[in-house]
């Protein structure tokens, strides 16, 4: 019997329930995708961290290095489990061809190194360590990902002919974010290239309790061994491999959740609207003694069944479309080796969505406790005292036509009816504005400045040599009789031991030179000016629990030096520790520098890097696009898709909500359609009232959803954007996309939905609606 209803009340209102089986499709599909990304993606970076025994602590060092006092240490320390020194033979991008690509445009810093015996494997494609054969080259998997080179094409290092045997994935340095990149060769191949490039070591440990890797850092700073460049630790290796696809996925999820509430409303205005229908029915079980509670059953059935279908229609779905979303993934990571947990949780995700409808639509049904079975039985309506009875006089109006009063007056009437609708409006107006503010802004020019990098149009990096002070003052003084650079600025990094409050020490990176030229976005305070400040970056501040006026000793070569916090910065380079301060240092060892100009005229940048890469060959010359393309590219393509599917997801929302929210409002105002089309009202004024009840609804939905997508959608874009280290977050808002473009697409779908909802809406049968 209930069967038979079920299919009865699916049949009789086939348009409705497809529409909201969709929607209970489409959000129980983004939760299912996102949650197998999300096990994939965080599968595939523990499988390959374990694979290639990740180092737990990596401290990359330029000079020479103390063997014995390492060996000491790591003999001494009792949480060492393992402990190597490999090293990394950097060399010029000028002298690395792959597959007839030169390297000379890249910011990477690129350089050959041999398979490890013991920890930090290089992988295969199929995650297992390689071992390259003489005149064999194994590429990072970047440059395949990025179409520069294939196996089996010629690779030219050095001078030295090689062959590309495949691609490698580098459990450290897999990520654009990580700006060193390894090629593998074999051990005779690095002894013959070793001329040509300059050794780093990098410095590796494996602890026994990961838990402990902070005290194990303070530790080895405190033993004042080698540290002459950034130190790295696992969990900073795990960030940057995970952060490009996790911000695409979070993305997903809140379009998910979005989605999810959407459906819900969809439901509820749904139900609603049935239960009006039926309100007589419902009087007259209520009368022959039914209980509550099997009244209740048959609607919760129905919408049960509509549940389970659309869950596993949506399941299945993102089953179908997860291979796409995953071959990047793969690519760079691998597999996650866990295919049942994807499925599981998947399901799990489809299923919360399910059980979410349900446990909704019963709290909706609550209200048949408030039913009065004689006055449905006598009116078959409830009694709703809230509307408007104030007349209007539609011979009054000069300035507008009586089908805007007459849908004006509808939605002020109905503002309960109408809120369900509005609501839905602006969470698809939030959908879609906010991936795409992200997207603009992660793509702005002023984005750099979030990162620690200072916004300008040539970079010159200068590491991994000799001299790095007399070749930073060297570039200084061409720039200087250069005409063409409006303006530049040097920065000397160098390396310092900090004092903590403990009474302990940890090395710093310290960038000194004058910040005002090319200033970042600081989170607090601002940037330093006297040789008495130092500005912390976010990450550094929080660990030393340091905030703006608070100070902090630097061990100098002349003592200890103290300085006032006068600024807390985002940056994501090296590690995200770092520091920037305007003192004077002559007695520390820089160890790196960096030189960024402006030019005078904007459009002799490409002649003017090509003019310093040629006369400064030891220095790394890019504009700032490029240094940000090839640093975010991946993490940029990914928030470019994400906006798009947003923007795609918040279009078919507004249509297809629109489509049924106009269907079942036809049905329900069958009488007073009728009595318009009595009193000389034609289908086509009907229709434009219904055209302009919904553009005041999409009006109102969508310049609500704009004011919360700047606001609340900006914080929840900085929390996420925060996990990189970027403590300070404004949304760059591209004017037409967000305020014309977007608001045109939404009101386009809405009022196209319309059209083709209300089409036959003033085809009724005046007698017999009017006698119901």
């Amino acid at each position: 019997m209930t069967r038979k209803m079920i299919w009865k009340d699916l049949v009789r209102n086939r348009a409705v329930s497809l529409i909201t089986i969709l929607f209970i499709s489409v959000a129980a599909m983004l939760l299912s995708l996102a949650a197998i990304l999300t096990v994939n993606l965080f599968g595939a970076v523990d499988r390959l961290m374990a694979d290639a025994k990740t180092p737990h602590f990596m401290q990359m060092h330029t000079g020479k290095v103390d063997m014995a006092g390492l060996e000491d240490f790591a003999d001494n320390n009792r949480n060492v489990a393992d402990f190597q020194v490999i090293p990394f033979l950097n060399v010029e991008n000028t002298e690395l061809i792959l597959g007839g690509n030169r390297l000379t445009d890249s910011v990477q810093d690129n350089g050959f190194c041999t398979q490890s015996s013991r920890f930090d494997f290089l992988l295969d494609m199929e995650n297992q360590p390689v071992k390259p054969q003489p005149g064999e080259v194994y590429v990072p998997v970047c440059y395949l990902r990025d179409g520069t080179v294939n196996v089996g094409d010629p690779a030219v290092l050095c001078g030295r002919t090689f062959r590309v045997a495949g691609f490698i994935r580098d459990s450290q340095m897999n990520s654009t974010l990580a700006s060193s990149k390894r090629f593998l060769i074999n051990e005779a191949d690095y002894a013959r290239l070793a001329p040509f490039g300059n050794v780093e070591y990098l410095i590796e440990f494996r602890l026994h309790d990961l838990s402990k890797l902070s005290a194990f850092e303070t530790a080895y700073s405190a033993a004042g061994l080698p540290a002459n460049g950034p130190a790295l630790t696992w969990p900073l290796f795990q960030m940057i491999s995970a952060i490009s696809d996790g911000i695409m996925i979070a993305i997903l999820v809140l379009i998910g959740l979005l989605v999810v509430s959407v459906s819900l409303l969809c439901v509820r205005f749904t139900l609603l609207a049935k239960i009006e229908d039926d309100f007589r029915e419902i009087g007259v079980m209520k009368a022959i003694g039914m209980r509550i509670w099997d009244i209740r059953g048959i609607y919760l059935a129905i919408y049960a069944v509509m549940a389970a279908i659309g869950s596993g229609f949506g399941f299945m779905l993102s089953l179908l479309f997860k291979d796409a979303l995953l071959e990047r993934i793969r690519l760079n990571l691998g597999g996650s080796g866990s295919p049942a947990r994807e499925l599981l949780l998947g399901g799990l995700g489809a299923g919360i969505v399910c059980l979410l409808i349900l446990l909704y639509v019963n709290g909706c049904l609550r209200r048949f406790r408030c039913i009065s079975a004689v006055q449905a039985i006598r009116f078959g309506a409830q009694d709703d005292s809230s509307h408007s009875s104030r007349i209007v006089r539609l011979s009054e109006s000069r300035v507008v036509s009586c089908n805007f009063i007459l849908g004006l007056k509808d939605v002020l009437a109905r503002k309960r009816l109408y809120g369900t609708m509005v609501a839905v409006i602006i969470l698809a107006s939030f959908i879609m504005v906010v991936p795409q503010n992200l997207y603009h802004t992660i793509s702005g020019d002023d984005f750099v400045t979030y990162i620690g990098v200072g916004n300008c149009d040539l970079r010159m990096d200068i590491q991994q040599t000799g001299q790095i002070g007399e070749k930073t003052q060297e570039i200084g003084r061409y720039m200087e009789n250069d005409p063409e650079i409006a303006d530049y600025a040097l920065f000397v990094s160098k390396i310092f031991p900090v004092k903590l409050d403990r009474g302990e020490t940890e090395n710093l990176k310290v960038e000194l030179g004058d910040h005002s030229v090319f200033p970042l976005q600081y989170a607090e305070g601002r940037l330093p000016v006297k040789e008495t400040e130092i500005a912390l970056s976010a990450i550094y501040a929080d660990e030393l629990e340091k905030r703006v006026g608070e100070r902090i000793t630097l061990l100098t070569s002349t003592g200890e030096k103290q300085l006032t916090v006068c600024g807390i910065y985002s940056d994501i380079t090296n590690g995200g520790k770092t520091a920037k301060a305007v003192f004077t240092d002559t007695g520390t060892e820089p160890v790196w520098s960096l030189v960024c100009a402006d030019l005078a005229e904007k459009d002799r940048l490409p002649d003017k890097i090509a003019e310093y890469a040629a006369h400064f060959s030891y220095a790394k010359v890019s504009s700032i696009d490029e240094y940000m393309a090839q640093t975010f590219g991946g993490t940029l393509r990914s928030v470019q898709a994400a906006s798009r599917i947003a923007g795609i997801v918040s279009a078919v929302i507004v249509l297809l909500v629109t489509l049924l929210f106009v269907k079942l409002l036809a049905a329900k105002d069958r009488y007073s359609i009728a009595v318009l089309r009595a009193v000389g009202f034609t289908g086509s004024d009907i229709q434009r009232q219904y055209a302009w009840r919904a553009f005041l609804i999409l009006a109102v939905g969508i310049f609500l959803g704009t004011i919360l997508a700047g606001t609340v959608g900006e914080k929840l874009s900085a929390a996420a954007v925060s996990s990189l280290g970027a403590a300070t977050f404004r949304f760059t808002i591209n004017p037409l996309s967000t305020y014309l473009f977007s608001p045109l697409i939404l009101v386009c779908s809405g009022l196209l939905a319309t059209v083709w909802g209300t089409a036959h809406a003033g085809d009724v049968k005046l007698c017999q609606s009017i006698k119901e």
